[in-house]
C-alpha cells in the first residue's frame, strides 16, 4: 500500500508547533489589556521557543513510556518516534534559545520571580505525566497542571509590565489572582481535557461512559462561559471585556466541536481544537478598539 500523504493542515501538530502558536496569540491579547506600551520581540520569541521545547519533550516522553499500539499515541507521536534525534535536538535548541533570549531581553528580577512558579508547575506536570502513563483514566490533575503552567507562562511576559502588577505585593501573586489568567487557565485545561474525552469515547463502546464524558466536558464549559459573561458585564471600565469575550468564543467553539465530534477524525479534532484557541484573535482586537 502506498504511504498516505500527510495533509498540510496536520503539519503544525506533527511538529509540535500548535501550542507555541496558541501561546503567542494569547500573549498578544494579554499585552493588549495589560501593557500600555510596546512588548519587545524577546517576550514572544522566548515564550514560543520555551513552549515548543516543552511540548517536543512531552511527546518524546509519551513515545518512550507508552507501549506500541497504545490508542493514546497518534500521528504526532509516530512522527516524533521516527525523528526522535532530530526533534530532541530541536527541543534542546529551543529551550536553550529561550533561556538566552529571556536572559538578554527580560529584566532579571521579574524573570526569576515569575520563573519559579512556572518551573514548579512544569516539574509537577512532568511528574504527573510519568506517574499517569500506565493509567487509562483521563488525567484530570495532570491536565490542570498543564493548563495552569501554560496560562501562567503565557501571561507573565505581559503581566510584569502591567501598571498595577504590584497590587498584591509580589508580581507573581498578583498574576495568580488575576481573573484573566485564571479564566484562560480553565480554558486551556478544558481544551486539553476535550482531546482526552474524545479519545476515551472512541476507544470504548460503553454508551454510559460516552455520556459521562460528554457531561464532564459540557458542564465546565457552560460554567466557564457563564463566568466570562459575568466578568465582562462587571468590567465597568471595559478594560478586559474583550479578553473575556475571546475566552467565551473559544469555549463556545470547543462546545460545538464536542457536539460534532463524531463527524471528524481525531487528527482533525486535535487541529480544530487548536484553531478554536486562535480564531478569537481578530475578533478580540475588533472588540478592544470599540
Amino acid at each position: 500500500m502506498p504511504e498516505r500523504r500527510t495533509p498540510f493542515w496536520l503539519w503544525p501538530n506533527l511538529l509540535s508547533l500548535d501550542a507555541p502558536i496558541v501561546a503567542i496569540v494569547w500573549l498578544c491579547m494579554f499585552k493588549k489589556i495589560w501593557v500600555p506600551g510596546i512588548l519587545t520581540w524577546e517576550h514572544y520569541a522566548a515564550l514560543g521557543l520555551a513552549v515548543w521545547g516543552i511540548y517536543i519533550f512531552d511527546r518524546i516522553l509519551d513515545v518512550k513510556m507508552l507501549a506500541p499500539g497504545d490508542p493514546r499515541l497518534g500521528p504526532r507521536h509516530e512522527f516524533h518516534q521516527k525523528h526522535t534525534k532530530v526533534m530532541g535536538f530541536l527541543g534542546l535548541i529551543a529551550l536553550v534559545g529561550s533561556a538566552l533570549i529571556a536572559g538578554y531581553g527580560i529584566p532579571f528580577g521579574p524573570l526569576i520571580e515569575y520563573g519559579k512558579p512556572i518551573l514548579f508547575l512544569v516539574v509537577i506536570f512532568f511528574s504527573l505525566t510519568v506517574f499517569s502513563k500506565q493509567d487509562r483514566e483521563i488525567p484530570h490533575l495532570r491536565n490542570l497542571a498543564a493548563g495552569l503552567a501554560f496560562s501562567f507562562g503565557t501571561a507573565f511576559g505581559a503581566h510584569m509590565w502591567a501598571p498595577d502588577s504590584y497590587e498584591f505585593g509580589l508580581q507573581s501573586i498578583g498574576l495568580c489572582l488575576s481573573a484573566e489568567m485564571l479564566t484562560f487557565a480553565v480554558l486551556c485545561t478544558l481544551n486539553i481535557s476535550a482531546i482526552h474525552f474524545w479519545e476515551n469515547s472512541r476507544s470504548s463502546n460503553d454508551v454510559e461512559q460516552g455520556a459521562a464524558n460528554d457531561l464532564a466536558l459540557t458542564v465546565p464549559l457552560t460554567v466557564l462561559a457563564a463566568a466570562c459573561i459575568g466578568l465582562a458585564v462587571m468590567d465597568s471600565e471595559n478594560r478586559s471585556r474583550s479578553f473575556y469575550y475571546a475566552v467565551l468564543i473559544s469555549t463556545a467553539l470547543i462546545y460545538v466541536l464536542n457536539r460534532l465530534r463524531s463527524n471528524y477524525s481525531m487528527d482533525a479534532l486535535r487541529v480544530m481544537a487548536d484553531a478554536a484557541m486562535i480564531v478569537p484573535l481578530p475578533i478580540f482586537f475588533v472588540l478592544a478598539k470599540s
